[in-house]
């Protein structure tokens, strides 16, 4: 899964790190993605969970994800 926050549109809510901590950080302003999360994600189906509902949750729809073929 690639999980990328979509600047444009984030306005900064925290929502994402609130609900994935291990996934998301919030900086000047902006919910990231924490580096080596997505890879990390992939594996262990509980940040899965939480990085799907974090993107559900974004009140701004601002989290992207993409599911990576392989």
């Amino acid at each position: 899964m690639k999980i990328s926050v979509d600047r444009s549109q984030c306005y900064g809510s925290a929502e994402c790190a609130h609900r994935a901590p291990a996934v998301f950080a919030f900086e000047d302003g902006y919910g990231v993605v924490r580096p080596g999360a997505a890879q990390a994600a992939a594996v262990d189906p509980r940040l899965r969970e939480e990085v799907l509902e974090a993107a559900e949750k974004c009140p701004s729809q601002a989290i992207v994800l993409t599911e990576r073929e392989e």
